[in-house]
């Protein structure tokens, strides 16, 4: 598999003039402000939302000055959401340093969530590009009505596999389709292919959320070693939907009750982890990814064999085949 650094060869230039685009754009002249977002930037992650944005426009023409505007819009509402989630989650760690909310306290941490989000809206529309800002706008209105669903039905323990692709094609899914839409449109792609690249995005996102489902479960990580995250928060994932729908009613009956001792049993955890890695539900999500990939990059056979496809394509694949 490709690492980053080599996924991004075709863009190289860009991410590099992007880190400064993006480090300008978070200034503040309010002190703490300015020291928290220093200490965002140096724990940016592997900036995988950024490479969507910029190979995106990359296969359509020139990567231009609104590119940029694209890949800091996206970047900005993206670093919002995980800020606020760590709030609501509670989480004292973020990436193995510790969270905004943990440093500097909740409210801070919401006060900070929401500056990032009006910077993110202030940028495209310094900028005039309007047609980014309601691309972005739909993707955070899904994202949170994703995580509303979710929440909603996790309470009832309800939830089919038609129900998990709606949530986490909202939750999930939809901030991947706004990077690759984003980046066609900064290009002055047509409408038909801003279009595409939402459907490949969204292709992308449910593939790497099926991905996060199974590295709970131990699987592809390097050390093996499942977490049981999502069960401990009663999230009813793929793999344990698949191995519920396949269990008999007995079964079936006793595993939930598992998933709802969950949040406090730790056996409970592990028993329900025993079940879903020894029955139908692995080999299924890996089988629905697949696809998904497959799907995905067939919507790219449209565009001309050059590097930047390709590197779109391996970045799909490194979504896929990531072990954390």
């Amino acid at each position: 598999m490709p690492s980053i650094k080599e996924i991004q060869a075709p863009i190289a230039e860009e991410m590099k003039a992007f880190s400064g685009h993006f480090r300008e754009t978070l200034r503040s002249d309010v002190a703490l402000l300015d020291v928290i977002m220093r200490y965002i930037v140096k724990r940016k992650g592997k900036q995988m939302r950024p490479i969507f944005v910029f190979l995106s426009a990359k296969i359509h023409g020139e990567v231009t000055e609104k590119t940029y505007t694209a890949a800091s819009l996206i970047e900005l509402l993206h670093t919002a959401t995980l800020v606020h989630d760590d709030v609501v989650d509670e989480s004292n760690l973020r990436r193995g340093f510790f969270s905004i909310q943990t440093l500097w306290k909740k409210k801070v941490a919401v006060l900070v969530g929401d500056y990032l989000l009006s910077r993110g809206l202030l940028t495209a529309v310094d900028a005039e590009a309007f047609d980014l800002l309601k691309l972005t706008s739909k993707a955070v209105k899904e994202m949170s009505e994703g995580e509303l669903l979710q929440i909603e039905k996790a309470r009832h323990l309800n939830i089919t596999e038609d129900i998990y692709f709606e949530i986490i094609r909202r939750k999930t899914a939809s901030l991947i389709s706004a990077c690759c839409a984003c980046g066609a449109a900064s290009t002055g792609a047509s409408q038909v292919q801003i279009d595409t690249m939402w459907a490949f995005g969204e292709k992308t996102g449910l593939a790497f959320q099926i991905k996060d489902d199974l590295l709970d479960l131990g699987d592809g990580k390097k050390t093996g070693k499942p977490t049981g995250q999502d069960i401990r928060e009663k999230k009813l994932t793929l793999p344990l939907i698949h191995t519920l729908e396949k269990a008999d009613r007995r079964t079936r009956k006793r595993l939930l009750k598992l998933v709802k001792r969950a949040p406090k049993d730790p056996k409970a955890v592990k028993e329900v982890i025993q079940a879903v890695i020894e029955g139908p539900g692995l080999e299924y999500a890996r089988t629905k990814m697949a696809e998904l990939r497959n799907e995905a990059v067939e919507m790219l056979d449209v565009f001309e064999d050059t590097e930047a496809r390709k590197a779109l394509i391996n970045m799909l694949d490194f979504t896929i085949e990531r072990n954390r």
